[in-house]
């Protein structure tokens, strides 16, 4: 989603993929490797075909030097994310996903889409269930009350995207709140 610069209050969606590649996926590795240490933990070792879990930023740079295959995620499948799509757009709340599905998703397109089975279809799918979960965030959005908004099952990128605007309304909601609270005080004295 595009945002004019008075609106980027929040993270870049750079940044939260650099946030989600700390997560830990499975890969194959194709070269052995002794167990190495770095500033987030320890990996390793590396020891061709069994399967061994590193962070993504790991599983990237292996694949791209061609040194690994990554195992995909359980979620991200043709019919996992078919069986999502069809409850986003006939149940009104969100459907539970992995919190950083979207930027796990992205990365894994980007770097090891010949590791993903039907990797065009799985990226139309992402992209539909994305566009069905922004039109309810829309619709959350416009429920809005000065107590709470109850959006539950909201992954990272979407409650990045919906915070400059929550915040500004949630302020505008607040003072008009005041200022009717103040009005009435004024009309009872």
């Amino acid at each position: 989603m595009a945002l004019s610069p008075s609106l980027r209050t929040s993270i870049t969606p750079l940044e939260l993929e650099l946030v989600a590649s700390e997560q830990l996926v499975e890969i194959v590795p194709l070269v052995s490797m002794e167990r190495t240490a770095f500033i987030s933990g320890a990996y390793g070792p590396l020891r061709p075909p069994t399967k061994c879990k590193v962070p993504l930023w790991m599983a990237s740079n292996l694949k791209l030097k061609k040194k690994c295959h990554i195992v995909p995620p359980a979620w991200l499948n043709v019919e996992f994310l078919q069986e999502r799509l069809l409850r986003e757009t006939t149940d009104p709340s969100f459907s539970e996903m992995p919190f950083r599905f979207a930027e796990v998703a992205k990365i894994l397109l980007d770097v090891a889409s010949d590791d993903l089975q039907n990797p065009d279809r799985i990226r139309t799918l992402l992209k539909d269930i994305r566009e069905a979960r922004q039109a309810k965030s829309r619709e959350g959005l416009s429920k809005l009350d000065h107590n709470e908004l109850m959006l539950p099952n909201l992954c990272a990128m979407e409650i990045n995207e919906i915070r400059p605007f929550f915040v500004r309304g949630m302020n505008v909601l607040t003072q008009l709140t005041r200022e009717g609270t103040q009005a009435d005080a004024m009309d009872m004295s």
